[in-house]
């Protein structure tokens, strides 16, 4: 079983208008409403690829209730650790030809008694787990090096983790003595990580910033290059995952999508061509779907096949 942990989960909220009015009333006659966290997307792509898997974090409130019930509708199995205060709300308004403006609220935050509680309710779920993946922001009240605590909670079971943070959570994961298995880091996280400018299209450069001692013990890097796939080094080996071009709807979640890929081949066990055009198809899938964490299944194979994989 796959474990996707999303400790800041939200109702994602959309608001589609066809102009964004300032300092006046905006109706809307179409709202969608969705079990979001960029775990819960991960979720959702895997369990619409028919792996399975189960959705963790912390969760309160009616908003709670809401989103552990659109779960079930859903058909995917969560374990969430309950807390009084109320899961929060993130909207997003799509306007005037495709602007975005999202307005995020921070979440509960977290008391250390909870903290402390839900790493015992972690311990009891990796005991079922052959691997984990752990997405997004924190809330509120944990301290930098919670994920990096789960890492090693993890790592005393031989979990393995892909994590899918940024910032000084993702600085204090590779600093810590256990790694996850796998990170995610965009062009600009990358930078951060190095302190220098980071081109996402100077393959070449880009193969001598991953191997920073930074990032050893780390297996799998992977970096988005957008349209242009994926540069990955996987323990001494480097490629290019290369997609076609194709008709982006929604290109929300697409970052989770890829990230639910890695998680399946991986687990799966498949090769490193298979894993990196898993990723690369559930990507794709997703910014062809209105909907931010979905896929076609039904497409899968004719997108698969259209990737390729590149030695560098």
């Amino acid at each position: 079983m796959i474990l996707t942990v999303t400790l800041n989960p939200s109702i994602d909220v959309s608001y589609p208008l066809e102009h964004l009015k300032i300092d006046t009333v905006n109706r809307v006659k179409t709202v969608r409403k969705t079990a979001g966290g960029k775990g819960l997307n991960v979720s959702r792509v895997i369990h619409m690829l028919n792996h399975e898997i189960t959705a963790t974090g912390f969760i309160g409130g009616y908003f709670g209730k809401w989103l552990e019930n659109q779960l079930d509708r859903d058909g995917i199995d969560h374990d969430f650790f309950p807390i009084d205060a109320e899961t929060r709300s993130s909207i997003a308004m799509l306007h005037d030809g495709g602007e975005q403006t999202e307005i995020l609220e921070a979440g509960p935050t977290i008391a250390a008694e909870d903290a402390e509680k839900f790493l015992s309710h972690f311990d009891s779920l990796l005991d079922k787990s052959d691997l984990i993946t752990i997405s997004g922001s924190m809330p509120q009240g944990l301290p930098a090096d919670y994920y990096t605590q789960m890492i090693a909670h993890a790592g005393q079971k031989n979990v393995k983790v892909l994590l899918d943070t940024s910032g000084a959570t993702l600085k204090s994961a590779l600093e810590a003595p256990v790694k996850p298995l796998l990170i995610k880091p965009n062009e600009e996280e990358l930078g951060g990580l190095l302190n220098r400018d980071v081109d996402k299209t100077d393959y070449t450069a880009l193969k001598h910033d991953l191997m920073d001692p930074i990032f050893d013990g780390v297996d799998w890097i992977v970096v988005s290059l957008g349209a242009a796939g994926a540069f990955v080094k996987h323990l001494d080996k480097f490629y290019h995952a290369a997609i076609p071009k194709i008709k982006v709807i929604n290109p929300v979640g697409s970052g989770d999508s890829t990230l639910a890929g890695l998680a399946m081949g991986i687990h799966d066990g498949k090769s490193d061509e298979d894993i990196m055009k898993t990723a690369m198809t559930t990507g794709m899938l997703n910014t062809m779907e209105a909907e931010t964490g979905f896929v076609n299944p039904a497409k899968f194979d004719e997108y698969f096949a259209k990737v390729t994989i590149e030695s560098y």
